[in-house]
C-alpha cells in the first residue's frame, strides 16, 4: 500500500528525516491520527540496528499506531513484530511497517478509532427525577428530594471530569437512583462498560432485579434510538455450581456423610431447571463443606478441557458479560479482579471481569474491611484435614477412597499409597499438635497475636511446630507431584489431574502461611495472629480449633494503586463516610488521600427525613460508665424496661456476645410472659432471623456486630433502637492493635485517628437502623454515659442528624419515651 494513503505528507517527510538521522537503521515511533484518519504526527521513542529495534511501550496506550521501518525493504512482519502488534491491539493501537523511503506501508493491525468522551447533560438527566420526570412517573410514592438531585449533580461532574468522588448520602436520599441514572446514561451514550460494586449480595440482587430495570427502561425510552443496555449480575465463582464436580461427588458416595447424598441428588434435579446455577436460587442451603466440593472454584476449573463446558454456568456468565455495559458485582469479586490486574494481568482484557474504566462503589464505608479480608490468608487444622480427606481416606468399612487412589492406579503406583497414607497421618498429627499449642496460647482472651514481646514463647512453642508442618507438607506435595509427572499424556488435564493440583496449591498456600509465622519478626507490614473458634454444633467431639491468619496492616497504598489511580472515574457512596463532617478519616484509611494530580470531589447530602420531629434520642445521665461494676446489671434492667415501655418492636445492639446473652437471659422470661417474642443472634441463620423479626411487629431482636448495619425494618416493625455501648473496637483485636501501633510510630494519636472515628462511623450505622422511611417514628436510646461525660462524646452527637433529645435520669427518659411513642 502506498504510504500517502496512511500518512500526511509532512509526517512522511518527518519520518524520512528520522530514519536518515538513524543512518538507515530501524526506528520505532508512535503515530497519532488526524480527523481524516491519517498519521499526522509522530514521536520517535527508540532507534536500533539494521535488523532490530527496541519496541519501547511505555507510552504505547497514548498513541493511535506504532510504526517502525524495515531497512531491507521487505515489509513482512517478523515474529517479534507480531508479538508487539498483538500487545498493542489489546489497547486499540495499530501497527504499521514502512520502508526506509516511507513510500510503502504494510498494515499489520488497524488502529481502533479513539472514542470521543461524550459528557453528560446534567439538566436532562436530573429532569428524570423531577416531578413528572421519566423516573418519577414510575415510582408509586415519588417525593422530590433536593439532596438526591445535588448528589446526582456531583456524580455527573465525576463522570464528566474523570474524577474520583466520595459522597455521604443520608438515609432516604435515594442514592441508588442518584448514581444509576448518570451511570446508565453514560454507559449507553458512550458505549462504555462500568462496574457497580456492593458490599452485600442482597444489595446486588436489589439493584439488578429492581432498581436498574426501572432506570434502564426510562433511559432507553428517552433515548428513542433502539439502544438496549445489557446488565449482568456476577458473583464470585464459589457461588455457582460446577456440573462436572457434582457428577464426580455423586460417584464418590463413600466420601459423603449423612444427608449429603440426598442433597446432591436434589441439586442434580435443580440443574435441570436453574438458569444461573447460583446457590442462592436453591430452595435449601447445602452445608458449606458439601458446596465447596461441587462449586465452580477457579483453581479446579478445567476450562475448555471440561466435558461439561457446553453447559457450564460460569462460562455462560462470562459470555453474557463480554458485551454487557453494566456489571453488578460485590467488593470481594472486584478486589479479586483489581489485584490480578495490578499484579501484571493489565487493564485491557478480561481477567476475573471484562475490562472497564469506571467504577461505582456502594456501601463504601466497608471498603477497608473488605480489602483487608480479601488480602488476608488463613488456615486451620479443619481445613488441612478436609484437603487431605479429599486426597485419601477410608470409609467406615475400610474401603480406600480419594483422588490419590485414582492417581496411583493411573501411574501404577499403588504400593506408594501406604507411605502416602503414613505421610497424611503425620501431617494430621502435626496439625493437631500445633492446634493444641495455639489454643493454649489463646486460652485467656481467645486470640493471640505474634509480637516481639512474645518471642520466647513463639520460638519455643510455635516455630518448631510450624517448621515441622511446613516440612511435612513440602515432602508430601513433592511426592504427589512426582506421581503427576508420570501421567501418560492422555491422562493429563483430566479431572483427577486438575483436582489434585488444586488441592496441592492450597496445601502450598498453607506452607506459605507457616513460613510467614516462622518469619513473623520480618513481616513488618503484616499482622499475624491466632484466634480460637467454636463449632456451632452441640457435639463435644468437635471442640474448639485455632485459625492462623496473616493480614495486611495498611491497605491504603494497595487501594490507591489498584483502585483509584488506574480508573477514569471511581465513585464511592455510603450513608456513613464522615466523622464530624470530615472525610479525612475515610480518605486516609482507603487511600484516597494518597492520590495526587487527580480531581477528587466530596460532598455530604443530608437525609430528607424529618428526624427533628420523628426521632427521640435519649441518653440516661445516671447510667454507670462501662468500666464500672454496676454497668452490665444496669444494661440488663434498662433493656427490659425500655422494651416493655415500647411494647416490643425493638432492636437491641450490643458490642459483645456476653453482654447480649446477659441482657437476653434477664429479659426473656418477663417479655415472653407479656406476649413479646424474643429473638437472639446465633439462634438461627441471619436472614431467617431478620425475616422472623420483620414478620412479627411486636418482637425484639438482641443482636451484635453484623446487625449494626444492613437491617432494614420500616414502619411499626421497629420503634425502638437501643445502642447498649459505644462500638469501640477491642484494643486487643490483632489487626486493630497493629494499626494503632503503626500510627503511634508515625507520631499520630491512634485514639483520635483510628479508634474514635471508626467507632463514630459504626455508631452512625447503628443509629441509622431506626428511620428507613420518611413516615417512620421512634426512639434511639444510648446506654453509654461516655457520650455525655467524656471529652470525645460530642464527636458522636455531631455526627447524627438533629433530633428531639432527652438527656435525663433513666426514669424520666422512660416517661418521655412513652409520651413520644403514644402521645
Amino acid at each position: 500500500m502506498q504510504a500517502i494513503k496512511r500518512f500526511s505528507e509532512p509526517c512522511i517527510a518527518q519520518l524520512q528525516a528520522e530514519i536518515q538521522d538513524a543512518h538507515g537503521n530501524e526506528v520505532f515511533a508512535l503515530g497519532f491520527l488526524d480527523k481524516k484518519g491519517l498519521v499526522a504526527t509522530i514521536e520517535v521513542s527508540a532507534r536500533g540496528r539494521e535488523d532490530k529495534v527496541l519496541a519501547v511501550d511505555t507510552r504505547l496506550e497514548t498513541a493511535d499506531v506504532f510504526i517502525h521501518n524495515h531497512p531491507s525493504g521487505l515489509l513482512i512482519p517478523s515474529d517479534a513484530d507480531l508479538a508487539i502488534a498483538a500487545q498493542a491491539a489489546q489497547v486499540g493501537v495499530g501497527c504499521f511497517i514502512v520502508d526506509n523511503q516511507v513510500e510503502q506501508v504494510y498494515v499489520v493491525t488497524e488502529p481502533i478509532k479513539k472514542q470521543i468522551h461524550k459528557k453528560l447533560n446534567a439538566s436532562a438527566i436530573m429532569a428524570a427525577l423531577e416531578g413528572g420526570g421519566a423516573i418519577a412517573k414510575k415510582l408509586p410514592a415519588y417525593e422530590h428530594r433536593h439532596s438526591q438531585l445535588e448528589l446526582m449533580r456531583l456524580i455527573i461532574q465525576g463522570f464528566n471530569d474523570d474524577a474520583l468522588v466520595a459522597a455521604e448520602a443520608g438515609t432516604g436520599v435515594g442514592k441508588s437512583f442518584a448514581y444509576l441514572l448518570p451511570a446508565l446514561t453514560y454507559a449507553l451514550t458512550n458505549d462504555e462498560r462500568m462496574v457497580i460494586s456492593t458490599a452485600t449480595i442482597t444489595l446486588q440482587q436489589q439493584l439488578y432485579e429492581k432498581d436498574i430495570p426501572l432506570v434502564a427502561s426510562a433511559i432507553e425510552n428517552r433515548e428513542k434510538k433502539g439502544k438496549k443496555l445489557k446488565v449482568v449480575l456476577i458473583k464470585g465463582r464459589g457461588h455457582y455450581l460446577c456440573r462436572r464436580r457434582l457428577e464426580e461427588a455423586l460417584q464418590e458416595q463413600g466420601l459423603l456423610v449423612d444427608g449429603e447424598y440426598e442433597d446432591l441428588h436434589a441439586i442434580r434435579a435443580w440443574t435441570e431447571t436453574t438458569k444461573t446455577g447460583s446457590r442462592s436460587d436453591l430452595s435449601f442451603m447445602p452445608k458449606e463443606g458439601l458446596w465447596s466440593r461441587i462449586c465452580a472454584e477457579a483453581d479446579c476449573c478445567m476450562g475448555m478441557r471440561c466435558p461439561e463446558r457446553e453447559a457450564c454456568f460460569v462460562l455462560a456468565l462470562r459470555k453474557a458479560s463480554a458485551d454487557a455495559r453494566i456489571l453488578v458485582v460485590n467488593h470481594h469479586l472486584l478486589f479479586a479482579d483489581l489485584a490480578a490486574r495490578h499484579e501484571g494481568a493489565g487493564y485491557s482484557h478480561t481477567v476475573v471481569l471484562p475490562p472497564y474504566s469506571r467504577i461505582i462503589l456502594d456501601e463504601a464505608h466497608t471498603l477497608e474491611g473488605a480489602a483487608t479480608a480479601f488480602f488476608s490468608q488463613n488456615f486451620s487444622r479443619l481445613g488441612i484435614n478436609r484437603h487431605l480427606g479429599r486426597l485419601y481416606r477410608h470409609t467406615r468399612g475400610g474401603t480406600p477412597l480419594g483422588f490419590l487412589r485414582t492417581l496411583a492406579a493411573l501411574v501404577s503406583a499403588e504400593p506408594r499409597l501406604e507411605a502416602l497414607e503414613a505421610a497424611i497421618g503425620l501431617i494430621r498429627d502435626t496439625a493437631d499438635t500445633l492446634d493444641r499449642s495455639a489454643l493454649e496460647l489463646c486460652r485467656t482472651e481467645g486470640v493471640f497475636r505474634l509480637t516481639p514481646s512474645r518471642e520466647r514463647s513463639i520460638q519455643a512453642v510455635l516455630v518448631p511446630q510450624f517448621t515441622a508442618l511446613r516440612g511435612h507438607l513440602l515432602t508430601f506435595t513433592g511426592r504427589i507431584r512426582e506421581m503427576l509427572d508420570q501421567l501418560d499424556p492422555q491422562d493429563e488435564d483430566t479431572a483427577v489431574d486438575w483436582e489434585v493440583r488444586a488441592i496441592l496449591r492450597r496445601l502450598d498456600t498453607i506452607g506459605t502461611i507457616c513460613t510467614a509465622f516462622i518469619e513473623f519478626q520480618d513481616r513488618t507490614a503484616e499482622v499475624l495472629w491466632i484466634e480460637r473458634h467454636f463449632s456451632s454444633s452441640t457435639s463435644p467431639s468437635k471442640g474448639p480449633w485455632a485459625v492462623f491468619t496473616v493480614s495486611p496492616i495498611d491497605v491504603a497504598p494497595s487501594l490507591k494503586d489498584a483502585l483509584f489511580e488506574p480508573h477514569k472515574t471511581v465513585i464511592c457512596l455510603s450513608a456513613t463516610l464522615t466523622v464530624a463532617d470530615s472525610f479525612a478519616y475515610w480518605n486516609a484509611r482507603c487511600g484516597l488521600s494518597l492520590v495526587r494530580e487527580r480531581p477528587v470531589l466530596t460532598g455530604q447530602f443530608p437525609s430528607p427525613f424529618p428526624y427533628s420531629s420523628s426521632v427521640l434520642l435519649a441518653i440516661p445521665k445516671d447510667a454507670p460508665l462501662p468500666d464500672q461494676d454496676p454497668y452490665q446489671a444496669f444494661v440488663d434492667q434498662a433493656s427490659l424496661a425500655l422494651v416493655q415501655c415500647a411494647g416490643g418492636s425493638a432492636l437491641l445492639l450490643f458490642t459483645s456476645y456476653e453482654a447480649l446473652r446477659s441482657a437476653y437471659t434477664a429479659a426473656v422470661p418477663v417479655l415472653e410472659s407479656e406476649g413479646i417474642r424474643c429473638l437472639k443472634q446465633g439462634d438461627d441463620d441471619r436472614n431467617r432471623l431478620l425475616k422472623t423479626f420483620l414478620e412479627d411487629e411486636q418482637s425484639v431482636l438482641f443482636a451484635t456486630d453484623s446487625f449494626w448495619e444492613g437491617v432494614d425494618a420500616p414502619g411499626d416493625t421497629l420503634r425502638l433502637v437501643v445502642l447498649c455501648r459505644l462500638p469501640f473496637r477491642s484494643p486487643h483485636e490483632p489487626v486493630f492493635e497493629a494499626r494503632c501501633e503503626a500510627l503511634q510510630k508515625q507520631g499520630a494519636n491512634p485514639f483520635m485517628e483510628l479508634s474514635l472515628p471508626e467507632s463514630v462511623m459504626k455508631f452512625k450505622q447503628g443509629f441509622g437502623r431506626l428511620m428507613r422511611r420518611s413516615s417512620d417514628h421512634g426512639v434511639v436510646v444510648v446506654l453509654d454515659g461516655r457520650v455525655l461525660w467524656k471529652r470525645y462524646g460530642p464527636y458522636f452527637l455531631r455526627s447524627l442528624p438533629k433530633t428531639r433529645t432527652s438527656f435525663q435520669d433513666f426514669k424520666t427518659i422512660l416517661r418521655h419515651i412513652e409520651q413520644f411513642l403514644y402521645p
